[in-house]
């Protein structure tokens, strides 16, 4: 089995994407001496150098990395190695045209970016394939490298090219999933609009068109692209085992941006031998640690329940949003620990040394353009020394309290063309149900819709469109079991092939909710419904109401108004030991936490009601102990009750009975310890 912790790394990992080539050596130096003053203990290197490792075909110069990576060595670092085939050298695209990735509009892109690549690329996959053996042969035995990092975020900014190139591997891809033309004509309905194939060899990429297209075909586009980026990522991680025996391979992931909704996490979490993650925070008006506790979670579940690794975040502002705000002082280390508490096994930036030419010279770093009379310098190294003092927490697991089902693939179906509402947006719904969860002091487990499920009391469907049988018979014994499901409305709609399950709505749930949907009815913009419930309450929804009529399950909550006056919006069904409710509108946020505080009393679960807002607790727990992690996210001191008394890792002090956490601070308790 490959190595699955980076190698020779004692603690956790501090450091970040480390780029020599931008500056003179005489720099280097100086690097050094701050990554020691800093506490640094690991760096990425070499992830955009194809173009100085090869400067021309079959030409090579290691040299400058050579003297780095032992620079490095010396001074106590290790090094995440990366093979820079994210960003192919002007000298190949020159030679090789084609391997520049198509548009479906039929427009070629042209060099001078990253990530434009046709995957499909034969020239593309062979020059892949050529520089990582020539890294690999030349550095796997070098004492400095502790892990492999394998391109750079797969999928970014260009995942699908629609090439003549990828039409054939599209259709070979399609032999192989489908075997006959005609299983291709059946999954995907051809007989609509009159769109039936004769032969594989009729059959294009979802170019565009003079209308909406198949759907179906479009979402096994979304498949073909992914399975054939993980293909020639599988390629170089082969490489590297082969040649570089016992150091890991990982490639990083973005796995809660919408940015990069292009990759089946689920599918590539099982292809790596430790999940990394890059994260940025969302500064759009909303809680941004709750995204950022969002991304962890859903990393974490990527990786199967095991500790993964931070790769990527800033220090301070980015610079690809409309408006970059910096970090408030002490949010840099709030946020780098947040990961920590939710199974990271260290925090990791874009980038040591700010850049001062290209796309990226205003994105913060770890030594920003200011030097190291600066904020952002005197916290990074005060955060080196918090991630020194947590080392044991490392190789412990994060414990969760309830489950939230997840799926690219429903996600790339669900954002297909000609839906009920362009309104519904289910990356919202995963996002409010989250953060729903996340005020009732909840850790969330992501899981698959088809994933074991019997250890959590409590699962939440946020919007799940796409659903196999499969899945759905899944959910029902989870609740004939015990469990506690909660569904949210557009859920258990189509099949894999996104054609609608036969029978009425909500197809693969109709049976554990113990209901059917005679018809949707969304709402205009700016339209709104009341919802009445238990003793007179009422509650506001929005976006989407439906006809719903009970086949077992009791009306808990009734459309008040709107198109659906007098019927039910939210239902409970008692099915076998279990419970299954549905909510078939939008709620705002107190009324979601109402909602769910209702599942989780069913669900047994005892509310963490001595908690603040904005104050996580999360435990992680192992062979070195548990660890209890309090994040103050609040411009308030405050105090949590603690069970069992312990050291508190980062002062040094005993806690016992309360623990006091200042306003946006941070506290690791070892219990017991």
């Amino acid at each position: 089995m490959p190595e699955t912790t980076p190698r020779g790394l004692a603690g956790l990992a501090f450091g970040g994407d480390y780029n020599p080539e931008q500056w003179p050596e005489r720099v280097w130096d100086e690097d050094v001496r701050l990554m020691r003053e800093a506490g640094v203990t690991m760096v990425s290197v070499g992830i955009f150098s194809w173009a100085l490792l090869e400067p021309a075909p079959g030409t090579y110069d290691f040299g400058w990395l050579d003297r780095n990576l032992d620079l490095l060595h010396a001074n106590g670092v290790r090094v995440d190695l990366g093979t820079p085939t994210v960003v192919p050298p002007a000298w190949f695209y020159r030679a090789h045209p084609e391997a520049l990735p198509v548009a479906a509009d039929g427009v070629r892109l042209e060099f001078g970016s990253r990530g434009a690549i046709c995957h499909s690329n034969a020239d593309y996959r062979a020059a892949a394939a050529n520089i990582t053996t020539r890294l690999a042969e030349r550095y796997a035995d070098h004492p400095a490298l502790a892990m492999w990092h394998v391109h750079n975020e797969y999928g970014v900014p260009v995942s699908a090219c629609y090439c003549d190139s990828c039409a054939a591997h599209f259709r070979r891809w399609l032999a192989r999933e489908y075997g006959t033309v005609e299983a291709v004509n059946e999954a995907w309905g051809t007989a609509f609009w009159g769109q039936r194939y004769s032969c594989l060899e009729e059959i294009n990429p979802p170019r565009r068109a003079a209308t909406v297209g198949n759907p179906a075909q479009a979402l096994d586009y979304r498949r073909f692209a992914d399975a054939t980026m993980r293909e020639n990522f599988t390629a170089e991680r082969d490489i590297l085992h082969r040649l570089s025996p016992g150091v890991p391979v990982t490639t990083n992931f973005m796995t809660a941006l919408s940015q990069c909704d292009s990759v089946d996490y689920w599918a590539w979490g099982r292809e790596t031998d430790l999940v990394t993650n890059d994260h940025y925070l969302i500064t759009d008006g909303r809680r941004t640690h709750v995204n950022l506790a969002m991304a962890a979670d859903l990393t974490r579940s990527v990786a199967g329940g095991a500790p993964w690794l931070l790769l990527e975040h800033s220090t301070s502002g980015v610079n690809w949003q409309p408006r970059n705000p910096a970090k408030t002082p002490g949010q840099m280390a709030r946020n780098s620990l947040a990961h920590v508490a939710r199974g990271s096994e260290g925090a990791m930036f874009f980038q040591w040394r700010q850049s001062r030419r290209g796309a990226e010279k205003f994105h913060s770093a770890m030594v920003p353009h200011g030097g190291t009379d600066t904020r952002v310098w005197r916290e990074v190294t005060e955060l080196g020394a918090a991630v020194e003092a947590l080392a044991p927490v490392g190789g412990t697991r994060t414990e969760a309290d309830v489950a939230v089902l997840w799926d690219w693939q429903s996600w790339w179906a669900q954002n297909l063309d000609w839906r009920p509402s362009e309104d519904h947006d289910a990356r919202e719904r995963a996002d409010a149900y989250y953060e729903a969860l996340y005020d009732h002091h909840l850790t969330v487990d992501f899981a698959h819709p088809e994933a074991d499920l019997s250890d959590h009391p409590l699962v939440v469907v946020p919007a799940l469109y796409l659903m196999t049988e499969a899945a759905g018979r899944n959910l029902r014994e989870y609740v004939e079991n015990g469990g506690t499901l909660v569904v949210s409305y557009f859920s258990g709609i189509v099949d894999e092939h996104d054609a609608v399950h036969e029978g009425p709505h909500p197809g693969a749930l109709r049976d554990v909710l113990g209901l059917t949907v005679e018809e949707f009815s969304p709402l205009l913009p700016g339209e709104r419904v009341r919802l009445s419930g238990p003793g007179g309450a009422g509650l506001d929804a929005d976006v989407w109401t439906e006809f719903v009529v009970p086949r077992g399950a009791e009306t808990v909550w009734t459309y008040a108004d709107g198109p659906a006056a007098g019927r039910p919006a939210v239902t409970r069904h008692r099915l076998g030991r279990g419970t299954a409710w549905y909510v078939s509108t939008r709620p705002g946020a107190e009324g979601l936490a109402a909602l769910l505080g209702q599942a989780v009393e069913d669900a047994g679960i005892t509310p963490r009601a001595d908690l603040p807002r904005d104050v996580e607790v999360v435990r992680r727990t192992g062979e070195s102990g548990t660890f209890l992690f309090v994040i103050n996210h609040t411009a308030a001191d405050t105090e949590v009750p603690l069970d069992t008394p312990g050291t508190e890792l980062l002062t040094g002090e005993r806690a016992a009975g309360r623990l006091a956490v200042p306003a946006g601070a941070v506290r690791v308790v070892r219990l017991g310890g």
